[in-house]
């Protein structure tokens, strides 16, 4: 991961020909954990990474209200005498709102995680999830509105890189992409699970007040459990500490950052980082139009009802959790370089999807060819994606700058998400949802375009 760019001093280089020390029989460890301290670990390991699943797919109950409400939001603001298209332009803006917030969390508070712990950073965006959630929960009009959605995305800003930092203080380099896909899958399970609960509620007359209440109960749920549970290392809990990859631009220096300038210069000189970073600008601008705009397009485009259209827009994030899998695979058979490989083949595939899309129109469609296209989009772009903020943080920023790396990537793709809610609201009313696919696609193109050149910089440098 270290850019050519950047030559590495003797000390890198030494780290970086220097192979790992051997692990122990447990596939994790360090030589000196054996027999029954080797299970302990392995034990305690399954507890954090079921404590960190179980607490991020909950934050994503605390999204997925407001895309499920949105039918209903929208009827309710045209109901004051609000026009129709006013109303779903207002929503779509508070929507970029929140993006906007979340991605400026990003970029500015996710670097505290490697200051005070991930521990605290995982703990504060779940309890920011849950008690904003509540106060959308009991607002009543758009100025509350903003204010509950941004707070609600902003403390969730800095919950996945907490996450990932608990990650490389429990877990060997060797494990990350394991780990992390197995974690990936959580916002992605989180979300195809919330979408259909949430049509159940619909369809039992439950309105969109009891949507929020009962995502707050969620979260706040899983936040009890890891406020109790969650060990910020492994060294707490009496254990050999984790070892992190040798080539991460840190590898030279793993002690606590003295100062953010400290933290940061090594990330923001890579080229290879940069590449990162801009294709997670492109990726988050599909994702998040899918993740906001599917019940709508459904419901407005497609003709389906309120609640079939929140349940079946959850074939997005449930095709993406198996997409994550398989990626996960590949990339271990084939190895880590090839990341961006799969990637370009992706966003490319993605984009022949978004393409198909464009020729669907309500009752001229065939039942179901919509949503399934839908599932393409997922597959094709979701696996590759997730490891973007994942895997590839952790193998720049290794235990030192594992926060702040993740949060820069997620960050400014959240920038670019931030497209996803305005932005393409006036595309939809302009130009149809023809209009936002053709953009899209065109989106799509141009990521695996910056894929391929990443894969070319890789193998020169």
């Amino acid at each position: 991961m270290v850019d050519a760019a950047q030559k590495p001093s003797t000390s890198d280089r030494t780290a970086a020909a220097s192979p790992p020390p051997p692990a122990a029989a447990s596939g994790d460890d360090g030589p000196a954990v054996t027999g029954r301290g080797a299970r302990a670990l392995r034990a305690r390991q399954v507890t954090v990474v079921a404590l960190l699943f179980g607490g991020y797919a909950a934050c994503y109950f605390c999204r997925a209200d407001l895309s499920a409400a949105m039918p209903m939001l929208a009827e309710e603001l045209a109901a004051t005498g609000m026009p129709a298209g006013e109303a779903v332009v207002r929503l779509g803006t508070l929507y970029s709102a929140g993006v906007l917030a979340y991605a400026l969390g990003k970029l500015f508070l996710t670097g505290l995680g490697d200051f005070w712990g991930g521990r605290r950073s995982f703990l504060a965006g779940l309890g920011g999830a849950t008690a904003f959630t509540v106060l959308f929960a009991l607002g009543g009009g758009l100025p509350i509105f903003t204010l509950a959605w941004i707070g609600n995305r902003v403390t969730q800003s800095i919950a996945w890189a907490g996450a990932l930092k608990v990650c490389s203080k429990w877990f060997d380099f060797s494990s990350y992409g394991t780990v992390i896909g197995i974690l990936s899958l959580s916002y992605l399970v989180g979300d195809a699970i919330a979408r259909p609960v949430m049509g159940l509620l619909i369809g039992q007359g439950i309105g969109w007040r009891g949507l929020f209440a009962a995502a707050a109960a969620v979260a706040g749920t899983f936040w009890l459990a890891n406020l109790l549970l969650l060990r910020e290392s492994r060294v707490d809990a009496g254990h050999s500490e984790a070892r992190a990859n040798p080539r991460n631009l840190y590898a030279a220096a793993e002690a606590a950052p003295r100062n953010v300038l400290e933290l940061v210069r090594p990330l923001l000189t890579s080229r290879a980082f940069a590449l990162v970073c801009l294709l997670s600008f492109g990726c988050t601008i599909v994702r998040e139009t899918f993740n906001i705009w599917t019940p709508v397009y459904l419901k407005d485009a497609i003709g389906y009802g309120t609640g079939s259209a929140a349940s079946l827009s959850a074939v997005f994030p449930a095709v993406g959790a198996v997409s994550v899998l398989v990626t996960g695979w590949l990339s271990d058979r084939l190895g880590a370089q090839t990341r961006p490989l799969l990637l370009c083949a992706g966003l490319a595939a993605t984009a022949v999807a978004l393409l198909f899309l464009t020729a669907a129109r309500g009752s001229a469609t065939p039942p179901g060819v919509s949503v399934l296209m839908i599932g393409v989009v997922a597959f094709c772009l979701l696996g590759p994606y997730s490891y973007l903020g994942g895997a590839f943080a952790l193998d720049f920023g290794g235990k030192r700058a594992g926060a702040v790396s993740s949060g820069i990537i997620d960050g400014v793709g959240y920038l670019g998400g931030a497209l996803a809610g305005g932005g393409v609201a006036k595309l939809a009313v302009l130009y149809g949802w023809r209009g936002v696919f053709v953009a899209l696609a065109a989106v799509s193109l141009a990521s695996a375009l910056a894929a391929g050149y990443l894969y070319t910089h890789q193998r020169r440098a």
